[in-house]
């Protein structure tokens, strides 16, 4: 007697919402592209937070129904001995001084990227996980390099806060090695950075910034120089040792300083990493990434439009000014950012997905960053002698305007 045949239906994701109220592993459309949105959602913020650095080591606030925000700066006061019978009125200089910083959003920024519905039929691997995540390290690598040249020009500017007889600090340039020295290659030497780093603490330690929350961000030959040496430049901790060490995310601290390292930084008129530097150490197959020429990002010196494509509202300096740059050490209030739109995701769906027989997947935010405190940055440069002024013998390179 032949068996009766019997089926099994395969279990797939619960959705609720049934005609009856029940659960239910069918859905419908519209549950199964809400759910696909929170998964590609999900992937793209998990891209974006993993390669963005600079987020949460600036002041960042959130824009709500405007396209600017203002920040205000305060100088510093006086402390005085009280006259018995004298009137409190304030100080004679009627300090502290006050002035204002207005932050711009910048026009939109996108990602996005079509996935074909049969290529993702076809395909063994989940393709639009992969897809978002992309999409997030493209926004972040973008958002980073932003807020990274915004706290270069701020090591650059003179106080926004002026007064008779109050002047404020500035930013500040810190030459790695000899003054007088033109060699690209200080920039990696393990013994000249930490010396760079404690005459850095020291600088700003006298203008009276804050010691919480400073940081240093490097490329990363520069940072496994320091791990390289770690046991005779000074940097010797018993508590953190083998992986930990080499993670890169901020273990190491020279002079209280904790250090990370970008491929986002302004280096030496690239992003990240100048090959040129190290021929010794070349790799050939590091494809374009390495080494990527800086694109211009200031809108105004190029016509309305960057070079790169960008379109800022905010100064961001074009490349030619990073010619000398090798690495940042600062404190949060350096540089501000504003978002309007944090990272999000879109994704096409109804007619749109049957005209394409696919979706479009997209990436979005919009911010802007500029310097906020210039006291409070410290920009490291090489290849450059600085032993008459710097400011007098690279004024190209120093200035943004």
């Amino acid at each position: 007697m032949a068996q009766q045949a019997t089926t099994a239906n395969a279990n797939g994701p619960i959705y609720g919402g049934a005609a009856n109220g029940d659960l239910t592993n069918a859905g419908t459309e519209a549950q199964r592209r809400a759910l696909y949105l929170k998964l590609f959602s999900g992937e793209m913020f998990k891209g974006f937070q993993h390669n963005t650095i600079a987020r949460d080591l600036v002041t960042r606030r959130t824009l709500k129904n405007g396209k600017s925000l203002q920040f205000i700066y305060t100088g510093r006061t006086k402390s005085e001995f009280h006259i018995p019978g004298q009137s409190i009125l304030g100080n004679d200089e009627k300090s502290p001084p006050v002035a204002e910083k207005t932050i711009t959003v910048d026009d939109l920024l996108i990602s996005s990227a079509f996935v074909y519905e049969l290529d993702e039929t076809l395909a063994h691997y989940d393709l639009r996980g992969e897809i978002s995540r992309k999409i997030g390290y493209a926004l972040a690598e973008n958002y980073d390099r932003r807020i990274f040249r915004a706290i270069t020009k701020a090591a650059r500017q003179p106080s926004p806060v002026t007064m008779s007889n109050f002047v404020e600090p500035g930013g500040s340039v810190l030459k790695v090695g000899a003054a007088n020295s033109t060699t690209k290659a200080d920039a990696y030497d393990s013994a000249k950075l930490v010396t760079a780093f404690y005459d850095a603490a020291a600088i700003l330690d006298e203008k009276g910034v804050s010691g919480d929350g400073r940081v240093a961000v490097l490329n990363p030959r520069q940072y496994y120089a320091l791990i390289q040496a770690v046991n005779s430049n000074g940097l010797i901790n018993r508590d953190v040792q083998g992986t930990a060490l080499q993670s890169g995310n901020g273990i190491i601290e020279i002079a209280g300083i904790k250090i990370y390292k970008s491929m986002n930084i302004p280096f030496l008129g690239k992003y990240g990493t100048d090959p040129a530097e190290n021929t010794s150490k070349s790799n050939d197959n590091a494809g374009s990434f390495i080494g990527q020429a800086m694109d211009d990002m200031d809108a105004a010196a190029n016509g309305g439009t960057p070079a790169g494509g960008q379109k800022t509202t905010n100064n961001y300096g074009t490349a030619a000014k990073f010619a000398n740059s090798c690495g940042l050490i600062f404190q949060k209030e350096a540089a501000g950012v504003v978002e309007a739109i944090g990272p999000s995701v879109q994704v096409t769906s109804g007619d749109v997905s049957v005209v394409y027989q696919g979706d479009v997947i997209l990436g979005r935010l919009a911010m802007g960053a500029d310097f906020l405190n210039p006291a409070a940055a410290v920009e490291l440069v090489a290849g450059i002698d600085v032993s008459a002024n710097f400011n007098n013998t690279a004024v190209s390179n120093a200035s943004f305007s």
